[in-house]
């Protein structure tokens, strides 16, 4: 049976390899208006995509970068997590997207980003970059201004990352964070109840029951951390925390371009739902953008009965 887990998870999560098999597309998404709905729509700024700018991390995967095409001083830094088997570059859309709301992101080439630790050698090479004085980014970042997003394997590795950062990192969102169960090494198994400092967004798709379940049988405290709802309990009530779930994804939805014919199966209606919450967060929480936050206190936007949204869990007040 252990051998039989094993194969399960290998196939699962090697899934998003399958570039280009799809399922057909819904309608296209209607964000709640208000605080979703402004940040659902690109941001303000053009956007240039750098793929394999430069070199390289300790495995010797490249670095992409997407980022404002004119920079100003102080942008923030999103460094991000690849899921298993994937590269930056299938998830081109929403990373355009956060740049074009004014954020440098910057992501691995490295297929295999679970422990985190070439998650935060990306942000080690960004912010050598902004010393440089012979770079484009030069005095362009601000480094007390950094969160982590990631997907799958990638949403595990930006949660180990913010460990591993010692306080650099401000929050993260990971996306489809996979149940214990599914790490196939254990040095990417994360455990939310060992955080110490900053704040996560927990977003998962209601159709991704097998890799990212909203809800486990038994309590995580007998069970493990098998699901969103118990990686949301378990991360320390005086960290500032949101769960959501949206209605209708399944675990590669992400990658949409933006619908499903730009992502790996499975995928049921796109990258749409993942644009305009996720970056609301990172305004809020490293741009001090308090409209933006209201979407996510108690009794808030996010919290309000919607279509698009389930599960909606939050300790901000």
């Amino acid at each position: 049976m252990h051998r039989l887990i094993l194969l399960l998870a290998t196939v699962v999560l090697c899934l998003p390899l399958l570039v280009g098999v799809a399922q057909a597309d819904s309608d296209p998404y209607v964000p709640n208006p208000g605080i979703e709905a402004t940040y659902f729509q690109p941001g303000p700024w053009a956007v240039t995509e750098r793929l394999g700018f430069g070199c390289c991390d300790s495995t010797g995967a490249k670095f992409d970068l997407w980022h404002p095409s004119e920079l100003e001083a102080r942008h923030s830094i999103v460094v991000w997590g690849d899921g298993t088997g994937a590269v930056p570059k299938q998830y081109s859309y929403l990373l355009r997207h956060l740049a074009s709301w004014g954020f440098v992101v910057v992501a691995t080439e490295n297929q295999q980003t679970g422990s985190g630790q070439e998650i935060i050698e990306s942000l080690d090479f960004l912010l050598k970059q902004a010393a440089d004085p012979a770079s484009v980014f030069y005095r362009k970042l601000d480094p007390d201004s950094v969160g982590a997003m990631g997907h799958s394997q990638g949403a595990s590795g930006v949660l180990n990352a913010l460990k591993r950062a010692q306080g650099r990192i401000k929050t993260a969102v990971p996306l489809e964070l996979p149940a214990r169960v599914w790490c196939l090494t254990g040095n990417w198994c994360p455990d939310t109840s060992t955080l110490t400092a900053s704040s996560v967004f927990l977003v998962n798709g209601s159709e991704d029951s097998l890799i990212s379940p909203s809800h486990q049988p038994l309590p995580w405290q007998t069970s493990g951390l098998q699901s969103n709802q118990a990686f949301f309990e378990a991360i320390p009530a005086h960290l500032p925390k949101v769960w959501a779930t949206l209605n209708g994804p399944n675990h590669n939805d992400v990658q949409g371009q933006p619908t499903c014919a730009g992502a790996s199966f499975p995928c049921t209606t796109g990258v749409y739902g993942y644009l305009g919450y996720p970056t609301a967060w990172l305004m809020s929480q490293l741009r001090g953008d308090a409209k933006a936050r209201r979407a996510f206190v108690v009794g808030g936007e996010l919290s309000t009965p919607s279509a698009n949204w389930s599960n909606q869990s939050t300790n901000l007040n």
